[in-house]
């Protein structure tokens, strides 16, 4: 049986076995400072594979870079033992019931890095849409705080945790010499993650103000491709002006929009009005349904499209001047053959192009970059929401508008997507897609991730028992939730599951059993730490075989033996000690695509030699691991 990682990914070395599938020539061995073998690239033979020049040393070239960031890249590719817990008092059925796991959505408090790592191998390539709203460096605004002096080996023990609470939190005031760079140090990793999670059409929506909106764009140019920007949204935030201001009363946050492959994107568009709907009329019976005109002139002039057209009332007119008819003499015949040119009621007005309803490319309009607040919202009604919502008491500055998140769910998603916002706040992304669900039937899951920030003593929430920022943004989604089923009463998934990033369920020897010293290994001989549960090993399991943490789970009783069932017995897993053959036997018929189990849980030698033969005659396909 082989052995869970029970890690994350070490995304470095994925990146050699990626390149040494392209390049076998080009990867060697050497032997390193610390007198080990390891892997390298030889640079010689690389360049001569690709042909192309390799920039090396101090020539110029274009880029964007800042102090440290070589040490971000290496943060985002390091892998971390940790793991998330299941908190099942804080979790929310899907019909609302506190305590229940049934819902596929997923709410974690903790480091977003950290979550994003556990999550990357599980979610690759899954999730369709993500919005985040990070701090936007305005001086006062709370960052995370990632330890840059660590090195690669200790980041991968405790990936610079400061305490047990993982309170990593620092202001970044406008005096801090490293305004800037402490700021790209803590976007620059986490959106090297997020790409990853994105489908080959998945979007990404970022909100940002001017303050490194700058900044901002070129790191999602080198991460995501210049190629693949598809807008800079201009949101009106605000309606009326703040004359306290010296110079001008700033009105307007940014979203960044970056597509994963814009080739193969296209935007569902906004849902259409009785008003756009109204422009397209029938006046002429035409048996392809409504239409509306478009103008058939364009400029500048293209000499050989002007030409006199005659209409049907004898009338011949040409394009205005400097401009010329959008289709050549040939296409113009073709059009007028097949009844697409429209010459007025009395057929003596200037010729234009007709333009059917049912011809539409998409269902919605295509959104422009201006978003008006009467439309989405604005800061002002999205504080005022959310404080009636939570009874009158207003416990987060500067919540997002529902409407602005709901107009980004369905610019890019399907009915059955997965939306993710690891800066979730007040969990305003969760309302959004709970209330499009409900107006569309959809069946749209949330991935939601929120380090456990501690709230003000003298403000209102700590005050009321809000103790951190995820005990605001879970209560928000409850609310939310019973608000929406009294309103709609839709059949969607109004709950989440909850848990909580923490230290890896295995002690240190599970790692680095080599670097246990002999006499300490009494104190080893379980490497699960004492406090875990069997839920909590499952998760740890789930997430290292990439088993979504949104899948079904049941418990059985096999031959008296507690077994996990997984996604319909996808993975069956068995931490309970003294197994027998019977229970052995039992899984193996049961043909899981995964068994797992502890590696000191066969009940003897015995169990331990015949279980590869059990599995072997009942089900060989199975794939066997341990922890």
């Amino acid at each position: 049986m082989d052995k869970l990682s029970m890690s994350s990914v070490n995304l470095a070395k994925k990146n050699l076995k990626k390149l040494k599938a392209l390049f076998p020539d080009a990867v060697t061995e050497i032997i390193n400072d610390d007198g080990k073998l390891v892997h390298a690239i030889n640079k010689d033979i690389l360049m001569q594979d690709i042909n192309l020049e390799v920039i090396d040393g101090a020539k110029e070239r274009y880029q964007f870079t800042w102090p440290e960031k070589k040490q971000s890249i290496v943060m985002a590719n390091s892998p971390i033992t940790k793991t998330v817990r299941l908190e099942k008092d804080k979790s929310l059925g899907r019909d609302g019931t506190n305590g229940e796991v049934d819902s596929k959505n997923i709410f974690i408090e903790g480091d977003n890095l950290d979550a994003l790592k556990l999550l990357q191998e599980t979610y690759l390539g899954k999730v369709k849409l993500i919005y985040i709203d990070p701090p936007y460096n305005t001086g006062n605004d709370f960052i995370y705080e990632d330890d840059f002096v660590k090195s690669a080996n200790e980041y991968a023990d405790n990936s610079g945790q400061t305490d047990e609470e993982g309170n990593r939190l620092v202001q970044n005031s406008e005096s801090n010499g490293r305004f800037h760079t402490d700021w790209l140090n803590m976007m620059y990793p986490r959106l090297r993650l997020a790409r990853d999670f994105l489908t080959d059409d998945g979007v990404i929506f970022i909100s940002i103000d001017d303050n490194e909106q700058e900044n901002l764009k070129k790191i999602c140019d080198e991460i995501f491709g210049s190629n693949n920007f598809l807008a800079q949204v201009v949101w009106e935030r605000a309606y009326a002006p703040i004359n306290l201001k010296k110079n001008f009363s700033v009105s307007h946050d940014y979203i960044l929009v970056y597509g994963k492959n814009s080739s193969i994107i296209q935007t569902n568009g906004i849902a259409r009005t009785d008003e756009s709907d109204n422009r397209y009329q029938n006046p002429d019976n035409d048996p392809r349904g409504p239409w509306k005109s478009s103008d058939l002139s364009v400029g500048p002039a293209v000499k050989a499209n002007i030409y006199p057209i005659t209409t049907p009332s004898g009338r011949v007119v040409e394009p205005p001047s400097g401009r010329s008819w959008s289709l050549s003499r040939h296409a113009f015949r073709e059009r007028l053959q097949d009844n697409r040119i429209w010459f007025g009621k009395n057929g003596d007005a200037v010729p234009s192009m007709k333009r059917f309803k049912s011809e539409l490319r998409k269902n919605g309009i295509t959104p422009m970059t201006v978003w008006n607040y009467k439309e989405v919202g604005h800061s002002q009604s999205a504080t005022q929401d959310l404080q009636k919502l939570m009874g009158g008491k207003k416990y987060f500055d500067y919540p997002k508008p529902v409407p602005l998140i709901q107009r980004c769910i369905q610019l890019y998603t399907d009915d059955d997507s997965i939306v993710m916002d690891f800066f979730a706040g007040s969990a305003t992304t969760a309302h959004a897609v709970m209330q499009q669900n409900a107006e569309d039937g959809g069946k749209r899951q949330y991935i939601l991730v929120q380090i456990p920030e501690k709230t003000d003593p003298k403000k209102d929430a700590f005050q009321d028992g809000y103790k951190t920022i995820c005990d605001i943004g879970e209560e928000r989604i409850r609310r939310a939730g019973k608000k929406i089923k009294e309103e709609i009463d839709a059949d969607i998934d109004y709950g989440f599951r909850c848990f909580k990033v923490d230290s890896s369920n295995m002690k240190d020897v599970y790692y680095a059993p080599a670097d246990v010293e002999q006499l300490s290994l009494d104190g080893f001989e379980d490497n699960i730490k004492e406090d875990r549960t069997p839920e909590d090993l499952l998760i740890q399991v789930m997430l290292d075989l990439g088993i979504l943490l949104s899948s079904d789970i049941e418990t059985q009783n096999i031959a008296g033996k507690k077994v996990f069932s997984v996604a319909d017995g996808y993975l069956l897993a068995c931490f309970d000690k003294n197994v027998t053959e019977e229970t052995v036997t039992e899984i193996a018929k049961k043909k899981p695509f995964y068994a797992v189990f502890r590696d000191s849980s066969m009940a003897n030698d015995s169990v331990a030699a015949n279980f590869e033969q059990i599995f072997e005659t009942y089900s060989s396909e199975t794939v066997r691991k341990v922890l």
